[in-house]
């Protein structure tokens, strides 16, 4: 199963985006694990190996050097553009960590 973590502040803002993605990867048979974590609690994540793929929130997008570093090169790194968030569209921001996980 693919594991997906989203970084936000607080590791609230992402809550709602998490559940969009996980609606539209349920409706398409997509067996993956999402999750949202504050920046803190994500770079301890990031360094044990427990995810596949790391998406942060437009507003920690400033973090994005500090979260490849905890990575490091391991797993991709990807700041959520801003309209996606915004809309909490699930399925876009799924879809770029799905994309992202390809061009691996």
């Amino acid at each position: 199963m693919t594991n997906i973590l989203l970084v936000c502040a607080a590791g609230m803002s992402t809550s709602m985006l998490v559940n969009r993605m996980k609606a539209y990867a349920q409706s398409e048979n997509i067996l993956v694990n999402i999750n949202a974590l504050a920046i803190a609690e994500a770079r301890e994540t990031i360094k044990k190996n427990e995810v596949d793929v790391v998406l942060l929130g437009p507003q920690v997008r400033f973090q994005k050097k500090e979260m490849e570093g905890a990575a490091q090169g391991r797993v991709p790194v990807a700041v959520i553009d801003m309209k996606s968030y915004g809309e909490m569209n699930g399925k876009s921001v799924l879809e770029l960590a799905l994309a992202l996980l390809a061009n691996k």
